[in-house]
């Protein structure tokens, strides 16, 4: 049995990062969180109290020559991905990259570069990979439960006001990037292909305050095309929908389909006379996700443990980002875009 530890820092102490630090608290075996990093010092004290830690630092650059830290968990803002880890990867650190892995595709192949030039892992969050309906939903399709594969539908609709920041297109990269990169990782996932061409329309229903200062924002895209092995796809993403967090695959084949994804907050559907039938709905991917989190965390630590390659690798966060790039340029130039 292999008893190493992996010390864990944590850089990124907002909600995604600290579900990530709760799992290598106490519930991933052979990990221990043992430092964070955020740039607000409040946040980054909060942390370290919470999680029972001393180490915690406002600037990442103070881990590097730490020899006690073995891997990273990088949930910094997306423009910051790039240099982190570069600079984590050249200091002998594993790396854990939530996504979007970068902001453009020459950052992508400068980070994957890094890692192999220095001998590190680097894994992608996408924890639909690591979700069990969606698992079992690729093994069924593998396994040709509905015939050959001809179409994919997906959806994700967040709930929450984007932040100011969002609104700049140079900073997000909109939300095909921050809502719907893990759509356009499922389907690849699914169809076994990348990408080969694409068309997107996109506007901005629900913002108005962005409109003047950032007139290409969008909140609502739908976005349909091709894979290079002649699937049909359409993808659709929303911000502020408000109403939940909605968030589903439909997989067509020629014998079937398959549906993944729920939007039932409870398995508990209530019917009254006064009130008719209320089913709550998802509020938040905290909640929905949750286990698929502690798993693509457990399978972070278990390829450093076993020098395996990671599940979700670095060419998969590239090919996310560059069919995000085609996207936002086919929205602009409103044509058909193939991904590069």
């Amino acid at each position: 049995m292999n008893n190493q530890i992996i010390h864990i820092c944590l850089i990124g102490c907002g909600r995604a990062g600290m579900i990530h630090a709760r799992n290598y608290k106490n519930k991933v075996a052979n990990a221990a969180i043992t430092a964070v990093v955020d740039a607000s010092e409040d946040a980054v004290k909060a942390a370290a109290e919470e999680l029972g830690i001393t180490k915690y630092f406002t600037d990442y650059h103070d881990i590097l020559h730490d020899t006690d830290i073995d891997a990273v968990v990088v949930v910094a803002p997306t423009n910051l991905h790039r240099q982190i880890v570069i600079d984590c990867a050249n200091a002998g650190k594993h790396i854990f990259c939530e996504k979007p892995m970068a902001m453009n595709t020459q950052e992508c192949d400068e980070m994957i570069e890094a890692c192999e030039k220095n001998h590190v892992k680097l894994q992608i969050g996408f924890m639909r990979r690591f979700d069990s309906s969606f698992c079992e939903a690729k093994r069924l399709l593998d396994e040709g439960e509905i015939g050959e594969l001809v179409q994919v539908h997906s959806c994700t609709r967040g709930p929450s006001k984007p932040q100011p920041w969002m609104y700049d297109l140079k900073k997000s990269n909109g939300i095909l990037a921050e809502v719907n990169s893990h759509d356009i990782d499922s389907l690849r996932w699914m169809t076994g292909s990348d990408i080969d061409t694409l068309y997107a329309v996109a506007g901005n229903f629900r913002n108005p305050e962005a409109r003047e200062d950032h007139p290409d924002y969008y909140d609502s895209v739908l976005m349909s095309g091709t894979t290079k092995n002649g699937i049909h796809f359409c993808i659709d993403g929303a911000a502020y929908i408000q109403y939940g967090y909605d968030s589903k695959m439909e997989l067509i084949g020629t014998k079937g389909k398959i549906q993944v994804g729920r939007s039932d907050k409870e398995f508990v559907h209530c019917t009254t006379v006064e009130n008719g039938t209320k089913t709550p709905f998802v509020g938040s991917w905290r909640t929905l996700f949750i286990d698929a989190y502690l798993e693509e965390d457990t399978s972070f630590v278990q390829a450093i443990l076993d020098d395996t390659p990671t599940k979700v690798t670095g060419i998969d966060g590239r090919m996310v980002v560059a069919t995000v790039e085609a996207g936002n340029r086919s929205i602009t130039e409103k044509a058909v875009t193939a991904v590069k």
